[in-house]
């Protein structure tokens, strides 16, 4: 793989380019999870994916990386996948935490993933359906709709 500056920058525009599969896979696991959790998430809508997306490669240290891990995921088959499971839940994992941010959002987003891609599923590539569960992860843990993430935390301490 070689990454140049217009390869993350295609990268991008393919990652952008997924919001009709990759925006309601965030509402289903928003919905499930709620409802797991006891509460209500907000749903997120193409508009809100495409600024995640449009954010998350801004930075060009982090884009670079992300890019990379796309660009694996896409790519990624192994024969008779079992032997691959690893390799492409290690590199979905990073993904969904590399776009979510910082701790805590990033743990978060790494479970998150195994739940999205527990439920999702595409006949492509191995790598093809944890991209996809990557992606929504990272995103919808990013994004605000989350009652918790609406609040001010009550475990700041003052200087």
């Amino acid at each position: 793989m070689h990454l140049s500056p217009a390869e993350v920058g295609a990268q991008r525009d393919w990652v952008r380019d997924r919001a009709d599969v990759v925006v309601p896979l965030v509402n289903d696991v928003r919905e499930d999870l709620g409802a797991a959790f006891d509460t209500t998430v907000d749903p997120i809508d193409h508009d809100q994916y495409r600024r995640t997306v449009d954010a998350t490669f801004t930075d060009g240290d982090k884009a670079v990386n992300v890019a990379a891990l796309v660009g694996l995921l896409r790519e990624l088959d192994v024969e008779g996948d079992h032997p691959g499971f690893v390799v492409d839940e290690l590199l979905g994992r990073e993904l969904a935490a590399m776009i979510a941010g910082e701790q805590p959002l990033r743990l978060l987003a790494e479970a998150t993933f195994h739940y999205a891609d527990v439920v999702h599923h595409t006949d492509d590539v191995a790598g093809a359906d944890d991209l996809d569960a990557a992606l929504a992860a990272g995103v919808q843990t990013r994004l605000p709709g989350w009652n918790w993430t609406e609040r001010e935390s009550p475990f700041g301490v003052e200087p």
